[in-house]
């Protein structure tokens, strides 16, 4: 992009001393100096500059800065052109310059490559029992349990590799208020402190459902204001007395949509693991995210599903809440493909606890 350059020169001169004219002439010229100044900076340094100070981004060098600045360039391009279709009809979602957007693919991954074991591990399952429907229920169209009071507000992982914590967390707060009316947010920090003997292992690779089996042999979980979340995996400081919500143990769903569905209709808030590996979904902002590349054969990130329905073009969707704050996504919310050929491979571990 070509700038604009402007050398202008101006006389310190006393306000006091200059005629009315004179003074509107001088803030006139003053007021161009500041127009060209702002045209010699290119848009792009403009948008740059802005993305950092809302997301606060403080680089340890210009060689740093400079890296991620053309890491952000990239994605930048790459948001304007996918919104160009999208604004064609082509594609079903939008993407956004979200505090992703100045990391390349690579570095996203790296980052969230600890956050759940790997698919075969997470196979290995014991003193499980499939969740059993109604032959022949009738489920609704659309479902939403944000809208019965089944779902507290989106929350951060930060930096800690923790979504398994807020995926289970997720759905016993819903089952705890389908049991006693009440919405109260629950301790993600006692998982990440304390179920290190159920097998996991903190702010690193984990299987999200020993958190369930923890939550059974410890006696209960904490609500989240006695015992706050650090974004790191501490000494262990549950008291028991203080356990809010309980479960005897946890259930899963077979690893259909159909039963997927089924589950989230008459159950509530399902645990789900899925691939969230694609560029797109690092840069997601809104639309039914259909993206075909999605592997169904490799989760990657532990989210919610909250609900289900069909946008006005015709698309299924899954109502699914993250754990990355209210900047990503619809608020923290993605919707995501529905029956897709289970798509991201959303269907494939969702799980419940029974309280």
């Amino acid at each position: 992009m070509s700038t604009m350059h402007f050398n202008v020169t101006i006389s310190l001169i006393s306000p006091q001393r200059l005629p009315l004219g004179r003074m509107r002439v001088l803030l006139a010229v003053s007021a161009l100096v500041v127009v060209a100044g702002a045209a010699s900076v290119s848009l792009e340094d403009q948008e740059f500059h802005t993305w950092k100070l809302k997301f606060d981004r403080i680089y340890g060098s210009v060689e740093e800065e400079t890296q991620h600045k053309m890491i952000w360039l990239d994605n930048r391009k790459l948001v304007l052109e996918h919104n160009m279709l999208a604004d064609q009809g082509i594609e079903s979602y939008r993407l956004g310059m979200n505090h992703f957007a100045d990391m390349d693919n690579q570095e996203y991954q790296q980052m969230f490559k600890g956050c759940l074991g790997s698919f075969k591990e997470c196979e290995i399952d014991n003193a499980t029992t499939f969740f059993q429907p109604v032959e022949g229920a009738a489920l609704p169209r659309t479902v939403d349990w944000r809208k019965k009071g089944y779902v507290t507000e989106v929350k951060d992982q930060c930096h800690c590799m923790a979504c398994w914590a807020f995926s289970v967390t997720g759905a016993l707060e819903g089952q705890m208020f389908k049991k006693k009316k009440k919405l109260v947010s629950l301790s993600e920090q006692q998982l990440v402190d304390c179920s290190w003997s159920s097998g996991n292992h903190g702010c690193t690779s984990v299987l999200a459902y020993k958190a369930f089996e923890y939550i059974k042999s410890s006696g209960g979980l904490e609500k989240a204001s006695t015992y706050p979340y650090q974004a790191k995996a501490g000494l262990c400081r549950f008291k028991k007395q203080k356990a809010w919500a309980k479960c005897s143990g946890y259930e899963k769903a077979k690893p259909t949509e159909d039963a997927l569905q089924l589950a989230v209709a008459t159950i509530g808030p399902i645990s789900v693991s899925i691939n969230a590996f694609p560029h797109s979904f690092q840069l997601y902002e809104s639309g039914v995210y259909d993206e075909p590349d999605c592997s169904n054969n490799k989760v990657t990130h532990a989210v919610l599903v909250v609900g289900y329905g069909t946008d006005a073009l015709k698309k299924d969707y899954w109502l699914v809440k993250n754990s990355w704050g209210v900047n990503w996504g619809e608020k923290g919310y993605i919707k995501m493909s529905r029956n897709k050929n289970n798509q991201c491979g959303i269907a494939t571990r969702g799980s419940y606890p029974v309280v």
